[in-house]
């Protein structure tokens, strides 16, 4: 099988071509704030440029957040176009399990948290077992909540809302160990996952679990 990846829901756009048997044939990343929706497209085009093109696609994977709102309707609409196109199916793969993932794979027996940073002393946040299973489900707190919410650990914590959550767990007396603080998943994982997905089930719907920081203007009263 070869999978086309997709994220773009944190600071980050990344691609990645992935064979099941080659491994990953192509992988790019651009890290960046804004602009998703304007670098993802030339951006997918140098990775499928090193795999001969669409026509040997046979499914795609994107990121559905937690994350950015813009940024996730971008990945998601690009991956939808292109299951279209292609007539394949698309899957979607939480952010949460794709920073887990590697810690996952590294073995260990603390419990796992994966952290977003979302703005305004909050974070996206969901822990695991060291097998993987999900412990605490997906979903947006203050910092300061972590141990209410996640137990007193061992934990061993990644993303960019590691730090932070690994302060306020010190200052409870409980042992959590920060490992990568990285802005966005290693794609490679992205890709494994879809590998993985039933397509009956992960479907490409976006995971908000909180609304937008942005306002939408209000009507104005007719005159």
């Amino acid at each position: 099988m070869r999978l086309l990846a997709i994220d773009t829901a944190l600071p980050a756009v990344t691609a990645c071509l992935f064979d099941s048997t080659l491994g990953p044939m192509a992988q790019e990343r651009i890290e960046m704030a804004r602009g998703h929706a304007e670098a993802l497209l030339p951006l997918i085009a140098r990775i499928m440029a090193h795999g001969g093109g669409f026509e040997r696609l046979d499914r795609v994977a994107v990121t559905v957040g937690p994350g950015s709102f813009t940024g996730i309707r971008v990945g998601l609409s690009a991956a939808r176009a292109f299951g279209l196109a292609r007539k394949i199916p698309v899957v979607g793969v939480s952010t949460l399990a794709a920073l887990a993932a590697p810690l996952i794979l590294q073995g260990g027996a603390d419990t796992i948290i994966a952290a977003v940073d979302a703005h305004h002393g909050q974070v996206y946040a969901q822990s695991f077992s060291p097998s993987g299973a999900v412990l605490v489900g997906p979903q947006v707190l203050l910092v300061e909540q972590m141990v209410e919410v996640f137990g007193r650990g061992p934990f061993r914590i990644t993303g960019n809302g590691a730090q932070s959550m690994a302060a306020v767990a010190g200052s409870r007396a409980v042992r959590a160990e920060v490992l990568g603080e990285t802005l966005a998943p290693d794609i490679t994982f992205v890709a494994r996952l879809g590998m993985l997905a039933d397509p009956a089930t992960a479907l490409p719907r976006p995971l908000y679990i909180k609304p937008p920081d942005v306002k939408l203007p209000q009507p104005r009263p007719v005159a």
